[in-house]
């Protein structure tokens, strides 16, 4: 039977990186993740793809019933082959950006009608890229979004399909840095202003509302926020329905979060169930499209960073085990204080013991974990950095003139290179420094 790293009430839906025999080394399905860093070297970002695609299908059954749209939330993982895999499946995206706009459509054109556009500070340049492409509609966060969204759909002649991203003041307890639902946070629009808003914006002939829009923030762990949220928004529409203004989607945001620590009891499709039954709840009687915007969750528990381990170095009382990947390669446990666990991709015997994995980037915060109790490791050894595939890669850096980790997606049985690794020529090449004359 598989030792699994992680534990969860359904085998194929825990994560996928599991120790196939006491003897075996970490495994994603058939690849050892020994033999892919013997092939495409460290650090490394891995992926399954088949866990992606469970992940998908939980939330495309649970809604079966009402007319759904789930739009992948680019922002936690912008790899194209991951984009082109989830369209491929009907998924949608929910972008913050012309450029994962432009990621988009580099894979899936088609999937342009499948796009909401999000964020507090659209241009008027990704404003014209997105009504070209004929997307979805505009999450729009302010009055002046929707006037120059109003301006440039004028100029273009294209009717733009809106949503007003609505502040439900509603408290989800998670880390400050990506709560969202509050008054004092610079997003959306205060849910009592919304109505005198969208009344406004029916005047205008080249505005449709299309939607309203939550979103109240990120690794939210229970069903209720996201169920009184859905509640204040349910009563908004209906309010909008009294005024002759039909409103044909709700986007429930994104949000819903997942365990990082392997000793849990996560299970996931139990997770998504009590979140989509808390929304649907919300929804009773309204005839509308229901929009999720999930992210970490498809992708999060699908990815692995792999790091080698460079030195055991011993300073006093302390120990750090210095590996060749760093926090330029994944800033969460520096910049959250984020716990991901880390595994050794072949087991040491011996008793664990408090050590801290850093890297060899030139800061204090250089760090993966802190007296973090781990099997005896050696210069030489593989170790796994798990639940890295959101917000890993997409947060990496070239500081200290580091080239960035390739990325690999195995799918069954094929492992495919889906970014190579970077070379000091990429990081030099936009750079001009033969200016000694200009001076």
């Amino acid at each position: 039977m598989s030792k699994s790293v992680s534990h969860s009430s359904s085998k194929s839906l825990s994560r996928p990186f599991q120790y196939p025999s006491a003897a075996a080394p970490l495994s994603c399905g058939p690849h050892s993740l020994a033999d892919l860093a013997v092939q495409y070297g460290t650090p490394l970002y891995v992926y399954s793809a088949d866990q992606i695609l469970e992940r998908l299908a939980l939330f495309q059954q649970s809604l079966a019933a009402r007319p759904h749209l789930v739009c992948y939330a680019v922002k936690a993982n912008s790899s194209l082959a991951i984009l082109k895999l989830l369209a491929a499946h009907g998924a949608g995206f929910d972008i913050v950006s012309g450029g994962e706009l432009q990621r988009v459509l580099t894979v899936a054109p088609e999937a342009a009608a499948r796009v909401v556009f999000s964020g507090v500070g659209k241009t008027a340049s990704e404003i014209d890229l997105a009504l070209e492409a004929n997307i979805l509609a505009f999450n729009v966060e302010s009055e002046s979004e929707l006037a120059l969204l109003a301006s440039r759909a004028a100029k273009r002649k294209r009717k733009a399909r809106f949503a007003l991203r609505v502040n439900p003041d509603v408290f989800a307890e998670t880390h400050p840095y990506i709560s969202t639902g509050l008054r004092e946070h610079k997003f959306g629009i205060d849910i009592r202003q919304a109505r005198s808003i969208y009344n406004e914006a029916a005047a205008n002939r080249w505005l449709s509302a299309h939607g309203v829009s939550v979103h109240i923030g990120s690794q939210i762990r229970s069903a209720d926020p996201f169920g009184a949220a859905m509640q204040r928004v349910a009563r908004l529409v209906q309010q909008l329905a009294g005024d002759g203004i039909r409103i044909k989607s709700v986007d429930a945001g994104g949000g819903l979060g997942i365990d990082y620590h392997a000793a849990s009891n996560f299970d996931p499709q139990a997770k998504v169930l009590e979140y989509t039954s808390a929304l649907e709840a919300a929804l009773t009687g309204l005839d509308v499209q229901l929009l999720l915007e999930p992210g970490r969750f498809l992708v999060a528990q699908a990815g692995a960073l792999l790091a080698r381990v460079l030195y055991v170095k011993r300073n006093g009382k302390k120990t750090f085990v210095v590996t060749d990947a760093a926090t330029n390669d994944l800033i969460r446990p520096a910049l959250y204080q984020a716990f991901h666990e880390i595994v050794p991709v072949s087991p040491r015997p011996g008793r664990a013991s408090a050590v801290d994995v850093v890297g060899p980037v030139c800061e204090t915060g250089d760090f993966f974990a802190r007296d973090r109790k781990l099997k005896p490791l050696e210069p030489g050894d593989l170790v796994a950095i798990l639940d890295a595939g959101a917000y890993g890669m997409v947060q990496s850096s070239n500081y200290n003139t580091r080239p960035r980790p390739a990325e690999v997606l195995l799918h069954g049985d094929k492992a495919t290179l889906i970014r190579r690794r970077e070379t000091i020529a990429d990081l030099l090449a936009p750079e001009l420094h033969d200016v000694t004359n200009r001076y």
